[in-house]
């Protein structure tokens, strides 16, 4: 769409215009066709066009003939209306702007000669008035020097300031002249002179320093006789030195009058001094009291003696406005100095020291009145100092609070001390297992073996034949008895008199025949079970010359274990491999520990028997099982003693507290309980801080982590007697010493479980080298494995000792057999695990398990007694019967299974392990199919 021209602006030319036309003919002819003729031809165009362009022209003219005369008669008459303006702008023109007649000229001379005389006038006054001011500032000047020569130090300071100020109106044209600045400096030099005689003057008049406060009322100007007040020195000190001095003063009382007199003894001795036109000098002498004084409130009366002087001798001389505000300023500070300097740090520690100290509490509210109300004027009701002592008593329990918990900090983050370690017995009740009663044909077992059945040291046991297979408790109605009632692992069975104290004392009948076998006497027993027994009458003591529990600290194998680990199995025909183990155990008895025999057949490496039934046993009658108290003993830190006894201290003061009243009328609550409070709290920090203060021994050492449950026992047992013993005030701390108590047996048993956890899993850790026991077939597989089991047992034989010299004998042999349970059952677990197990694998793994027997040692207090490890490590016999199968023909192990010694095993785990071992033939399948029917049941 094409864009409209707006009508104001040009439109194009006509294509059609003649001059146009013509000149394009004149540019389009070239040099060739240019010829007269062709111009001839232009010029005729050009006029042709120019008549007809005046005949149009004319033709429009007589169209509009009206407007045109109309238009040419303005245009005349505007013509001639400019030439008359113009001429009058001419004439007027020259009457304004002509040099000899013109109005502009003739103004500006007679201006200028008006502007003269007026500056001529101006300058005049500026002179008077200038020289009027400089001679009353000369008058000024020469007053003021007259005073300050004549010491007339307040009449100098006004005469100063009055001169200041006259200079600083001075007149325009003087402000920067020189005369003026020369006056400026002068007056300068005479106001500092003066200020510094008026400083001088004030220092001379009051002086407080830590031996005298001095006040002088009436002033001597310096190198004159001139005497003035010092109130008229003080109101002539410029506002910021009077300032700076008043801060000076308010510090040097602060510091001198009131702190040095509260923070120490001292006395006091006013003097003054008088002339005809009345007293000169007042002073107060500070001298420091004798050693001897210890009444503070002594101090109190010192301070009073202080502030009375300082109001009636010095505050007077300072104007109104500092008069007021100098006092209250001190208001605060000596709130503060009450408090801080007096009563805070002289705070009694001990009960017996408090009345007096309740005293100087009454005198410190006393003298918060006289001096802060009374002397300084602080009228605004902030009585810190009677607000404090008012909880006097909740204060006085809170410093004691903090101190007791900073001792109880002290002794619980002491750096461990073997030295002050001392070891707790504690009774241990178990139901001991009388003789059984035979029958007529009855077979006595004493002191290990009889008739091929391994017995529990001295308990007398008879074993029938037909009762052989109900001794292992296979029937589901046969009552087992529990492992405190029957097992025989820790010899409380030791002969002892009937007649000694219960507490210690052991009653086991005496064996029928004394002649098969020695009893050994327990009281060498390093945990100190049986240290109040008697021996029993008739029976000689025979004890080792070097007992098992001698040597707990060595972590050294001894000789036998040694050879334990690197005897190889012996490998002899296997018609009933592993029968001896099932013939020699003990019946009725959870602890079925294998043969010992040191000298004959070392418990690792167990000699086949031939294949035959064990005589059946005699049936026994057992009898009730009666309750004996036994000690047992464990190491504990001496610190554990210091915390205790401040915790009784602690009790006893706050009990003491309570009964005294003394607080009665100052506590707001109820006195005492703060100090009891501090009991259950050091119970807490002794919770808290150990295992951070000894953060690094407690990861690091197996040792370490068992004493602190040591500690928490112990100081738990003993709370637990000191929780019995509360009454009276001591009785509102109960529900926090019981609450102390429940977490002191929560983190002993923590402590213990987590140590024990810790170690099964460093056992787990290093057993996972051993990559589950795949490929002993190699050598390099073999040493890895074998290398792995070692580690483990060297790592149970370094805890071992460890524990056994800070923990119970109980608690040792549950730690003990937990961490051996956890290598016997991951052993266990990978080797039942396997789904091909060659000969030569058989082989090696069997003696991988010989390795891990060497453990069985650990549970043998007594050569001459049996190990009780099966009653500490459930998994102990499966073990054990674990690497005699290995190595067991697929008869033995049928026949193991007929007679119920291998129950410990579930069916799936023997099914695996036959067919890992044998080969696919009729003899497994018969053999596989007799076990999955399930174990059999004897005794039915």
């Amino acid at each position: 769409m094409a864009f409209p021209v707006p009508s104001h602006l040009p439109r194009k030319k006509d294509a059609r215009d003649v001059s146009t036309q013509v000149l394009t003919k004149v540019s389009e002819t070239t040099l060739k066709d240019l010829n007269a003729n062709t111009a001839a031809s232009w010029v005729v165009e050009l006029e042709d066009t120019i008549s007809l362009t005046k005949a149009r022209l004319h033709e429009r003219i007589s169209n509009s003939l009206p407007d045109f005369e109309r238009q040419f008669t303005s245009a005349v008459s505007v013509q001639e209306r400019l030439r008359s303006l113009s001429q009058n702008v001419d004439v007027l023109s020259d009457g304004l702007s002509n040099p000899e007649s013109g109005l502009v000229p003739t103004l500006l001379d007679t201006l200028t000669s008006h502007s003269a005389l007026a500056q001529e006038v101006a300058d005049a006054r500026a002179k008077h008035d200038a020289f009027a001011h400089l001679f009353r500032c000369w008058d000024e000047l020469k007053r003021l020097t007259r005073l300050v020569e004549e010491g007339e130090l307040p009449g100098a300071t006004k005469a100063g300031v009055a001169l200041e100020e006259t200079i600083t109106h001075a007149p325009e044209a003087l402000q920067r002249s020189n005369v003026m600045s020369d006056l400026r400096r002068r007056c300068t030099a005479l106001r500092n002179r003066t200020e510094e005689q008026l400083i001088h003057a004030y220092t001379r008049s009051i002086v407080v320093t830590a031996t005298e406060v001095v006040v002088r009322p009436m002033v001597q100007a310096p190198n004159s006789t001139s005497t003035f007040p010092l109130s008229a020195v003080i109101s002539s000190l410029s506002p910021s030195v009077l300032s700076t001095h008043i801060t000076t003063l308010r510090r040097d009382i602060i510091a001198y009058c009131v702190d040095y007199v509260l923070k120490q003894p001292v006395t006091t001795h006013q003097t003054g001094t008088t002339d005809i036109s009345g007293p000169t000098e007042h002073k107060l002498s500070l001298y420091p009291a004798p050693p001897g004084e210890e009444d503070l409130s002594f101090r109190v009366e010192r301070l009073t003696t202080v502030m009375t002087f300082l109001a009636d001798h010095l505050f007077p001389h300072f104007p109104e406005p500092e008069r007021r505000s100098l006092p209250l300023s001190l208001a605060t500070p000596t709130h503060s100095a009450i408090l801080n300097h007096l009563l805070l740090p002289h705070l009694p520690s001990s009960l017996q020291n408090l009345p007096d100290y309740l005293k100087l509490t009454k005198r410190a509210v006393r003298a918060e009145d006289e001096i802060i109300v009374k002397m300084l004027g602080d009228t605004t009701g902030d009585r810190s100092v009677k607000a404090w002592v008012d909880g006097v008593g909740l204060h006085y329990e809170r410093k004691r609070r903090a101190e007791i918990l900073d001792k109880a900090r002290s002794i619980v983050v002491s750096p461990p001390d073997d030295s002050s370690s001392f070891r707790v017995e504690v009774p241990l009740v178990l139901e001991e297992p009388t003789p059984l009663l035979p029958s007529e044909d009855k077979v006595h077992a004493k002191n290990g073996t009889a008739n091929g059945h391994t017995t529990n040291g001295a308990m007398e046991v008879t074993v029938e034949d037909g009762e052989a297979e109900e001794a292992w408790g296979f029937e589901d109605d046969t009552p087992i008895q529990s492992e405190e009632s029957s097992s025989n692992g820790w010899d409380f069975e030791d002969d002892v008199e009937t007649e000694a104290e219960p507490a210690a004392t052991v009653e086991v009948s005496q064996p029928p025949k004394p002649e098969l076998g020695p009893v050994v006497n327990e009281e060498d027993d390093p945990w100190g079970w049986n240290s109040d027994s008697s021996p029993a009458t008739g029976i000689e003591d025979e004890v080792p010359e070097e007992s098992a529990w001698d040597d707990a600290w060595d972590e050294n194998p001894s000789e036998s274990e040694q050879k334990s680990v690197i005897l190889s199995p012996v490998i002899v025909p296997k018609p009933a491999r592993g029968l001896q183990k099932f013939a020699k155990s003990v019946p009725n008895s959870p602890a079925l520990p294998p043969p010992k025999s040191p000298t004959t057949q070392p418990f690792l490496t167990p000699q086949l028997t031939a294949m035959k039934s064990p005589p059946p046993p005699s049936p026994v009658f057992p009898a009730p099982a009666k309750p004996v108290q036994v000690t047992e003993s464990f190491l504990v830190s001496g610190r554990t003693k210091d915390l205790l006894q401040l915790v009784e201290d602690v009790l006893r003061e706050g009990a003491d507290l309570v009964s005294s009243g003394i607080l009665t009328s100052y506590a707001s609550g109820s006195p005492g309980s703060v100090v009891l409070q501090a009991a259950p709290m050091s119970l807490e920090l002794f919770r808290a801080l150990i295992p951070v203060v000894n953060a690094t021994i407690l990861q690091q050492s197996a040792k370490e982590p068992m004493r602190f449950s040591n500690d928490c026992r112990f100081v738990g047992q003993e709370l637990q007697r000191i929780v019995g013993k509360l009454s009276g005030p001591k009785a509102a701390v109960r529900d926090k010493l019981d609450e102390g108590l429940e977490m002191l047996k929560l983190l002993a048993d923590s402590w213990f479980e987590d140590a024990v956890i810790l170690e099964e899993r460093k056992i787990e850790e290093l057993l996972d080298t051993a990559k589950a026991f795949i490929d002993t077939t190699h050598q390099e597989r073999y040493d890895e494995c074998e290398s792995a089991v070692n580690a483990v047992l060297q790592r149970v034989r370094r805890v071992a000792p460890q524990w056994k010299a800070v923990l119970a004998k109980s608690k040792y042999y549950d730690a003990l057999g937990a961490v051996v349970e956890t290598a016997v059952c991951r052993v266990l677990g990978d080797v039942l695990a396997l789904e091909d197990i060659t000969e030569v694998e058989s082989h090696r793994l069997s003696e991988l398990c010989h390795i891990l027997n060497a453990l069985e040692g650990l549970f043998v207090e007594d050569p001459d007694h049996p190990s009780f490890v099966v009653s500490y490590v459930p998994s102990w016999l499966k073990f054990s019967y674990l690497s005699e199968l290995l190595e067991a023909s697929i008869a033995d192990i049928s026949y193991l299974f007929e007679e119920g010694a291998l129950v410990d095993f579930e069916i799936d785990e023997l099914v695996k392990l036959v067919r890992a071992l044998f080969a696919d033939t009729p003899l497994r399948a018969n053999t596989i199919n007799k076990l999955v029917q399930g174990h059999p049941m004897h005794g039915s």
